[in-house]
């Protein structure tokens, strides 16, 4: 029995809606999907259903791309609404979401607790220099802009900070309650810490990949592996004994179509040991 993780599957791609369907049963091991599935309803359904088949358990957490409002979506949806639609469409397959108690994993290893999160960014991934109000600004004088700014809406809350603000508080007090015989595996679509930001061609995109306000959780709560996406820059790092996992697929021309979907699965649980406390260490994954 095994615990994969596959990210950012991004299913408005035909090349990669097709290759979805080639993926083997695994009818033993469970599977993280961790967030920017799609960008519509449809397509992360279309996800589950497959998957759901094939998995014996699933486990989701939103990425930005599943929290658009596009102009097609025929029941605009906004905001809180649109996680809250989509995390009721999750159960509807009895896939696990960050609304629900969290699991045990049932297989080899340490006794971990899977745990989904949902925590966005608040732009505090920048220079120390550049106001927060200055964020966007800053980056769209390098030339990005995230289409966020467009289509992901923050309703009811002011904005995608406060809502950021709003998540992390709820989980941190949330993951405190989990008993201290277990380990955690934290599942979350943005990086959790900064450093872990690798984009070279677009360095200031980073205010849109997560919040300072997680950079400690890996030594503050009792973790084991940390799961993430988001980057499509597929890597494992050590952070303090801790592995860090980014398990994007992205885009078909991120991956190479030959090994299929199956190819790129990242087996998290069982995993190999912590190195000694204190190491840091990178290895990219093509």
């Amino acid at each position: 029995m095994k615990l994969y993780a596959i990210s950012d599957l991004h299913l408005h791609y035909e090349t990669n809606r097709q290759a979805l369907t080639r993926i083997p049963a695994h009818p033993d091991d469970w599977l993280i999907l961790a967030g920017d599935i799609g960008e519509t309803a449809e397509q992360l359904e279309y996800a589950v259903r497959v998957l759901s088949e094939r998995f014996q358990q699933l486990l989701w957490v939103p990425g930005n791309h599943e929290l658009w409002t596009l102009p097609t979506d025929p029941a605009g949806l906004r905001g809180e609404a649109k996680y809250r639609y989509l995390v009721a469409l999750c159960r509807r397959y009895h896939v696990l979401t960050p609304e629900d108690p969290y699991a045990l994993w049932p297989g080899e290893g340490p006794r971990c607790v899977l745990a989904p999160l949902f925590l966005l960014y608040d732009y505090s991934f920048r220079s120390d220099a550049v106001p927060h109000h200055q964020a966007v600004q800053w980056a769209m004088e390098s030339g990005v802009l995230c289409t966020d700014e467009i289509v992901l809406h923050p309703d009811p809350y002011p904005s995608c900070s406060a809502w950021c603000i709003a998540r992390c508080q709820m989980t941190a007090a949330r993951l405190a309650t989990v008993s201290p015989e277990y380990l955690l595996v934290l599942i979350n679509h943005f990086p959790l810490r900064q450093d872990l930001i690798r984009l070279p061609t677009i360095p200031r995109f980073s205010i849109w990949c997560g919040t300072r306000q997680t950079e400690d959780w890996h030594r503050r709560f009792r973790v084991a592996v940390v799961v993430s996406g988001h980057l499509h820059r597929r890597a494992t790092d050590w952070r303090d004994g801790v592995r860090f996992e980014e398990v994007s697929l992205g885009y078909p021309r991120q991956w190479q179509l030959e090994r299929g979907i199956k190819g790129y699965l990242r087996q998290i649980l069982p995993g190999p040991s912590h190195p000694a406390t204190g190491v840091i260490g990178h290895e990219w994954h093509r």
